[in-house]
């Protein structure tokens, strides 16, 4: 009995840390969003109602259906004139809970330039079927949908792994026809394809790409996560949400790093990884100050400052949802101390951790 009430109080603890794996900054939430998911209406695996079930079991917000426009393998045993059906049935599926928000999605599957596109929150994918790559990419734009592009890094049409862009994508950025570009896809991460986001101001993206199952694919049932795209916003309504999408207001969580945009970056920080002062002992000069890490990430520290540590090198690691008290030899007692830190897993540009500093007033 006891092993059985262990086993319910981990599993629920799983569960419940999954619906929060961030604290959202103050005036905002952090609306979870998977923006690149297929099913067997184009190359996927499973039904579209599947999508909806994993990801209100994973605690997403928004979901987007988002099949092949013209890659239609399973045509055969599934013929289906509109492109639109996939998402009819995983929003039916999606109705009377509050949860989730369900949205309509295409993929424009195109060779290199400009490679593969995903275009959501649109009316009709039926109109994006185009002899070219532009039209569709227009009529999208037309439909007001938020334009990105997948898997920049994917050899499949870049051998080298490499993310660049092509005349083709230049027009598109230039032309405001191209808002983001996916820095993760499933399980690959671009360094290449982070740097262009920031040059070029576009939305940074990551998404699970996911075809199979996502229990499969991510290992969720042992504590892992499909990549996700948090987006800072107001509120959850897909009106908001789609406007700090066009925005840029994202973060973006990829098995154990955090990335995205400084700005964004800082302002989930504070809210994610706190310090609280403890004080001295009696007879020491010992400062004892708690780092809390309010996430389900992971987080690892390196110390920049002058002190030394009672009881820890340089290198700290937080884990998720834990706290570690830090004994910080400051010689003399003093009122306040500074701590400086590298969030190594914590990425504002490629190979870029992000700072923070601790400002602790001591007891």
């Amino acid at each position: 009995m006891k092993l059985l009430k262990t086993t319910v109080f981990v599993l629920f603890t799983i569960l419940a840390n999954a619906q929060n794996p961030f604290q959202p900054p103050r005036g905002k939430v952090l609306v979870q969003t998977d923006l690149h998911t297929h099913s067997v209406f184009s190359d996927g695996q499973v039904w579209p109602d599947i999508r909806v079930e994993e990801a209100l079991k994973e605690g997403l917000d928004l979901l987007a259906i988002t099949e092949h426009l013209e890659y239609q393998p399973h045509r055969q045993d599934i013929p289906h004139p509109d492109r639109n059906r996939a998402y009819h049935i995983a929003q039916e599926r999606a109705q009377n809970q509050e949860k989730l928000s369900v949205i309509n999605g295409a993929e424009i599957t195109r060779a290199m330039a400009p490679g593969h596109i995903n275009a959501v929150f649109i009316k009709d994918a039926n109109t994006l079927l185009h002899k070219d790559s532009l039209s569709g990419i227009v009529e999208a734009n037309r439909q007001k949908g938020f334009v990105f592009w997948n898997h920049p890094t994917w050899d499949g049409q870049r051998p080298d792994g490499i993310a660049r862009l092509e005349p083709f994508h230049r027009y598109l950025i230039k032309e405001n026809l191209l808002h983001g570009i996916e820095v993760v896809n499933e399980v690959t991460y671009s360094e290449e394809a982070f740097q262009i986001a920031l040059d070029n101001n576009l939305t940074i993206l990551g998404t699970s790409d996911i075809h199979g199952l996502t229990n499969w694919l991510f290992e969720i049932d042992k504590g892992g996560h499909r990549p996700t795209t948090f987006v800072l916003s107001p509120s959850a309504d897909e009106k908001e949400v789609k406007e700090a999408l066009f925005q840029a207001k994202t973060v973006v969580w990829f098995k154990d790093i955090l990335l995205g945009k400084q700005e964004h970056i800082q302002a989930v920080l504070q809210e994610n990884l706190v310090a609280k002062a403890v004080g001295y002992g009696p007879k020491n000069k010992i400062a004892e100050i708690v780092l809390e890490n309010k996430s389900a990430l992971p987080m690892i520290l390196s110390y920049e400052g002058e002190y030394s540590f009672y009881r820890n090198s340089r290198t700290i690691r937080i884990p998720a949802y834990e706290s570690i008290t830090l004994g910080v030899k400051t010689v003399e007692k003093v009122q306040k101390v500074a701590l400086d830190f590298t969030i190594e897993n914590v990425l504002t540009g490629p190979q870029k951790p992000a700072k923070m500093t601790f400002n602790v007033v001591l007891h």
